[in-house]
């Protein structure tokens, strides 16, 4: 089956992570995602390939045996199942041949893919590029990853001759939602020397660090009293965290920072006079910084403990850890590989650091070190998400020739 139709398959199924579920536990949040990982099982069988499990948790594993008795690292690829919770309707996706300018996804509702916000497909005019009518995400996050690695699997398994070490597709459920599916990996199945996810954006993006990431859960214990005779009596709860959030440190905070600045990101404050709870983000590349951060807000509530007789409670933890800490350095294998790959393909290579995370950071902890390929996809969580073909093709192509390199040694 050719890539693009196989990836417009895969966007049929609507498998927009359900949060509600999610946070009761169920896995996957939506039955879909177990439709989709029972789809791409049922390709992999008619591809011949045997070693395959599926769980009831739509956690997907399929492994190629090596062809060759070299001894070569076992390569691990991974893809989510579900797409984000910022649109749920069902994906129209369809090819346009971009010829410059605007593309109009939906002429009745006047929905426009404007050029003026981006400049970036002036280098697809002449390509064709997947999009959707405008009223839903397209899916590329993270289908064209399935799309790609079910492709190269089927490249290797028709081709016998090409050799290779063993290759192991993996897909999870619930990336868009903590990434609960790699967390509930038992990565002990995979038995690979290293992975790649392919969840980063356009052609070229390679990127191995991402955030050293936790979260901080303050509850403000204050005193109720009726106003009109509040006074040496209400203690209110809402004030001392204001006064908190007065105290960190200023402009370091998402809206103020890039590149490799570390913030603090005030995320939800809830309560009353009487209980106040505030949630905080942590996030630093470097992992001295990071632990720095948390112990800063340990210290400021301990202080203000002091002053507030024990009205705050604060619970730190750690979320996940930047990949790169576990590829220790850029002799990594699965760097070099990568880099060698795009060369080999001329493709230009766009190194940055991930103001997010990502699957591999999980799944890096567990001994898997995994660092994130492209897709070749535009515009993630929007309505104005879009995909080039020839990226979508590039994707797969590196991916086979890792797996080649690899082989070579």
């Amino acid at each position: 089956m050719d890539i693009v139709q196989r990836f417009l398959n895969y966007t049929k199924i609507n498998t927009t992570t359900n949060r509600a579920n999610g946070a009761a536990g169920i896995m996957p949040s939506n039955p879909t995602e177990l439709e989709l990982a029972k789809l791409i099982k049922s390709e992999l069988e008619a591809l011949g390939i045997k070693d395959i499990s599926l769980d009831e948790r739509a956690i997907l594993i399929a492994k190629i045996p090596a062809n060759h008795d070299k001894i070569s690292p076992k390569i691990a690829f991974f893809a989510h199942l579900d797409t984000s919770a910022e649109q749920t309707a069902d994906t129209k996706a369809k090819i346009v041949k971009y010829e410059g300018g605007d593309i109009c996804l939906n002429d009745e509702l006047g929905i426009f893919l404007k050029f003026s916000d981006n400049p970036e497909l002036e280098n697809y005019v002449g390509d064709d590029i997947v999009v959707t009518d405008g009223t839903s995400l397209l899916g590329a996050d993270d289908k064209a990853a399935i799309a790609s690695i079910v492709n190269a699997l089927e490249y290797f398994v028709k081709n016998p001759d090409v050799k290779h070490g063993e290759v192991i597709a993996c897909f999870v459920p619930d990336e868009e939602q903590g990434l609960r599916g790699a967390k509930a990996l038992d990565a002990s199945k995979l038995g690979a020397d290293f992975g790649y996810c392919l969840d980063c954006c356009e052609i070229g993006e390679f990127i191995y660090e991402n955030w050293n990431a936790g979260d901080c859960v303050l509850t403000f214990k204050g005193v109720s009293a009726h106003p009109m005779n509040a006074k040496g009596k209400l203690v209110n709860s809402l004030l001392m965290a204001h006064k908190f959030i007065s105290l960190l440190p200023g402009g370091e905070a998402p809206e103020y920072t890039e590149g490799k600045e570390g913030y603090f990101w005030v995320k939800e404050l809830s309560g009353n006079s009487a209980k106040t709870i505030l949630k905080l983000d942590i996030r630093e590349f470097d992992e001295q910084k990071y632990k720095e951060r948390m112990q800063f807000l340990q210290n400021l509530a301990d202080g203000l403990n002091v002053v507030w007789d024990g009205r705050i409670e604060i619970t730190l933890n750690d979320r996940y850890k930047n990949v790169y800490s576990f590829l220790k350095d850029e002799s990594a294998p699965a760097i070099v590989l990568a880099k060698q790959a795009f060369k080999n393909l001329d493709i230009v290579p766009k190194i940055k650091p991930m103001r997010g995370g990502y699957d591999g950071a999980v799944i890096s902890s567990k001994g898997v070190p995994t660092p994130n390929i492209f897709t070749g996809g535009h515009n993630f969580h929007s309505i104005y998400e879009y995909l080039p073909v020839r990226s979508l093709r590039a994707a797969s192509e590196v991916i086979k020739e890792i797996v080649k390199l690899a082989a070579k040694g």
